[in-house]
């Protein structure tokens, strides 16, 4: 139960700091207002985070709780391909809408510069585990191609997602995010098909 609650008042912080990150950019959040919207104390913010900079990793956390939803989301029936693509189009739709392209953009290269922990290719992310089981689910079913291995799939697929969101950065977001993955997703991804 402490671990469930302490998970909570972690995910209430980040919930906060990013919805506010993105009203009132990075520079104009200060830690007493990210307390304030998450109904926290300061004491647990710096609990769990060293500071507000260290709240630019959590974006990976936040990407994991939308996934959760949108599991909870996904007709059973649907064909693992659909699940895939269906998948990225919200995450993408998620971030062209809550995330600005400063802090997406100040994220990745984080994770080019960092020398320490890489939060997107913790393989134990929900992201990768939710990937796993689509993947695997879709060649029990017949529905993607069995000579490649899942871990093949998945990390192709992780890494057609972090190229389209560095394009989007690089080109300032001067196109549709979630229209461009929906179109550029299902070519990549035709060729795990069965």
């Amino acid at each position: 139960m402490a671990r469930r609650s302490a998970r909570n008042t972690r995910s209430r912080i980040v919930t906060a700091a990013w919805e506010l990150f993105y009203e009132n950019g990075y520079d104009d959040t200060t830690v007493d207002d990210i307390v304030e919207r998450s109904g926290t104390s300061k004491g647990s913010f710096y609990h769990y985070f060293a500071g507000k900079d260290a709240l630019l990793s959590s974006l990976s956390t936040l990407f994991d709780e939308k996934y959760q939803t949108l599991t909870e989301t996904i007709p059973p029936e649907m064909d693992s391909f659909d699940k895939l693509i269906y998948l990225n189009h919200e995450l993408f739709f998620m971030i062209e809408n809550s995330i600005s392209l400063e802090l997406l953009a100040r994220l990745l290269s984080t994770q080019l510069t960092t020398s320490s922990e890489k939060h997107l290719m913790d393989h134990n992310r929900y992201y990768f585990r939710l990937l796993r089981r689509i993947c695997t689910e879709g060649q029990q079913r017949g529905e993607l191609r069995a000579d490649i291995s899942i871990n093949e799939m998945v990390r192709s697929y992780a890494l057609q997602e972090r190229a389209l969101l560095y394009d989007w950065c690089i080109c300032g977001g001067n196109y549709s995010l979630s229209q461009y993955g929906s179109h550029q997703m299902p070519l990549f991804l035709s060729y795990f098909k069965s």
